[in-house]
């Protein structure tokens, strides 16, 4: 086993991470950028290094920068957790070239699952069903609008070749929506993937969204751990996760579990992986495979009680599976809830901004991973996860109870978060008949009904801030590692102030406290505005600006994209009417509140 090991990540995985390396008795190291210099994952590990500034190109996207953080800790091996480097295979080449244990498949089978149309290729060679579509990228609109004419039809998924977590995945219902869905999925393939190149496949209008948690070893052991059902979901991207799926026979789970592991042996897999697949009816599809630890591995520990993320570790440390396929047992029903700081009532919009009071639920089998505290950032740069809740019952039902009990008990103070909306969602009809929801995460009028009382502002957003205190705790770097250290006295000292009472060569006596200061804010920072104004609902960079200065536009016509965590949101007029200023350049900046657009 390894005695010290890097995590190339952050927040709730780079936590989860530790605590199994901690029970294993290995040394942790974490990285961090700046803005997450004070962040859990970075107070938790033993030692933690500065990559760089906040954007991910900057921190947790250079290879360069964690190999050498890993060659000053004397890490002997990397954990990428999951998105950033994780399914990255020059990132696990230069591991290797390092003499640093990558913990994950080998760089082989990375590429060859990593390429969806090269992963459909030897799925379909290997004698398993897939979606029907293209093998080969297809280069061009105009070829893609031939091939689907004589070989796929409408509606049609267009998908980036390099893509995953509903990144680069457009729906083209028709021929005339077919450009827009094409350059879409081709522009966030390149963004997030480097790959613009995209394929095609049968667009499933309603499919279950089915896969299967696998295991495999370096001494030709492979089982799988059943099934996952992950069909709730926005924008390709899961909301709600659930193990067994619910409508999934013996039968089909038997058949389903050997798709997964002849999936994992034809590439040579060893670590922990996820075959996904699509279910209409009996028919299940393979679609993809995820080359690392997934973001809802939670729910099949429960449902297993087998720890994924020590197994994958013990697996990188060249240990045999300590059980074999009729060892694992399927026992209850586990489900999970992502607690994104998103605002399900428009649309499922981003909303980052720092967190106030935190509680987490707790009783009962039921478990929180998470990345963050009280006063903790919900940053823009990244995803929006708050954390993952999972709880485990006898059966569905007696799950979805206890998964409603336990949202009830949430608290994530000064943060528009999911937790009204899964609320709402288990409430439902639907959800109780174990349908895949998606009528109802598609309707922009049953989000709105999910909408929360306005958050309560965090500590200090009042105007009045905290009253300064004697002791202090402050993170300082040495050469880029970071340590934690105490300071007894006023900060005022660090600026060049008095030193406070009681210090050398001063008299002690009262402390008289800092005036407190009252913060205005500016126009910038919020207010609907005139009704002329079209103002950003969120912070974020201008991928598209769709119209031009003095253009006339209806309502609800595409005035520009914002990236924000991680995903596009388009803004569209909010009324019919003349473009009278546009304040919005693609490149650009926005934040909340900011004003995009005059309309009259």
């Amino acid at each position: 086993m390894f005695s010290k090991v890097l995590i190339a990540n952050r927040g709730e995985i780079a936590i989860r991470i530790m605590r199994s390396l901690e029970e294993l008795g290995v040394a942790t190291v974490a990285v961090y950028s700046e803005p997450d210099r004070d962040a859990p994952h970075a107070r938790r590990a033993d030692e933690a290094y500065l990559l760089g500034p906040g954007p991910a190109p900057e921190s947790y996207l250079v290879v360069e920068k964690i190999i050498d953080a890993a060659r000053r800790a004397g890490a002997e091996a990397i954990h990428p957790g999951y998105g950033f480097l994780a399914e990255n295979a020059d990132f696990a080449r230069a591991c290797e070239e390092a003499g640093i244990v990558f913990i994950g498949p080998p760089p082989e089978a990375i590429d060859a699952m990593g390429s969806k149309t090269r992963a459909r290729e030897i799925m379909r060679d290997a004698g398993v069903p897939i979606v029907p579509g293209t093998t080969e990228p297809v280069e061009i609109v105009e070829d893609a609008r031939k091939i689907i004419d004589s070989e796929i039809g409408y509606p049609v998924a267009i998908k980036a070749v390099g893509g995953g977590g509903g990144k680069g995945f457009r729906v083209a219902e028709s021929e005339g929506e077919l450009e827009k869905a094409f350059e879409g999925a081709a522009r966030e393939g390149e963004k997030f993937f480097s790959d613009a190149t995209v394929y095609l496949e049968r667009y499933l209008p309603d499919p279950r969204h089915v896969e299967v948690q696998v295991l495999a070893d370096g001494h030709g052991n492979v089982v799988h751990l059943y099934e996952r059902d992950c069909s709730v979901q926005r924008r390709h991207q899961k909301l709600i996760e659930e193990s067994p799926a619910p409508t999934v026979s013996s039968e089909l789970r038997e058949r389903i579990g050997t798709i997964g592991t002849e999936a994992a042996r034809t590439v040579g897999y060893r670590s922990a992986g996820t075959v996904e697949g699509l279910l209409q009816g009996e028919e299940y599809f393979f679609l993809e495979m995820n080359t690392r630890v997934q973001v809802e591995h939670c729910v099949s520990e429960m449902a297993t009680g087998i720890d994924i993320v020590r197994e994958q570790i013990r697996i990188a440390a060249g240990e045999e599976l300590g059980f074999g396929q009729d060892d694992v047992v399927l026992r209850g029903h586990a489900i999970e809830c992502r607690i994104n700081a998103e605002d399900a009532s428009k649309k499922f919009a981003p909303a980052p901004g720092s967190i106030g009071s935190y509680r987490e639920p707790s009783g009962p089998f039921v478990r929180v991973d998470s990345g963050v505290e009280a006063g903790s950032e919900i940053s823009p740069l990244y995803d929006p996860m708050v954390a993952k809740l999972i709880v485990w019952d006898i059966d569905r039902e007696s799950s979805t109870k206890r998964m409603r009990r336990a949202l009830s008990e949430f608290e994530v103070g000064g943060l528009t978060t999911l937790i009204p909306f899964h609320l709402a969602l288990l409430d439902t009809d639907q959800w109780r008949a174990g349908e895949t929801c998606r009528d109802l995460v598609e309707d922009p009028e049953w989000l709105k009904s999910t909408a929360a009382s306005p958050p309560e502002p965090a500590a200090g957003d009042d105007g009045d801030e905290e009253e300064e205190k004697l002791e202090r705790s402050y993170a300082v770097e040495v050469s880029g590692r970071r340590f934690d250290v105490k300071v007894i006295g006023s900060p005022l000292v660090a600026n060049g102030a008095a030193p406070a009472a009681g210090a050398a060569g001063m008299p002690s006596g009262p402390t008289r406290k800092p005036p407190r200061r009252r913060d205005r804010g500016g126009a910038s920072s919020g207010g609907a505005g005139a009704a002329e104004d079209l103002v950003s609902p969120l912070q974020g960079t201008i991928l598209r600006v769709a119209v031009e200065q003095g253009a006339e536009v209806e309502e609800g016509a595409l005035i520009c994209v914002i990236e924000a965590m991680k995903m596009e949101n388009e803004i569209t007029a909010h009324r019919a009417g003349k473009v009278e200023e546009l304040e919005v350049s693609e490149g650009g900046s926005v934040s909340t509140g900011a004003r995009i657009a005059v309309i009259r």
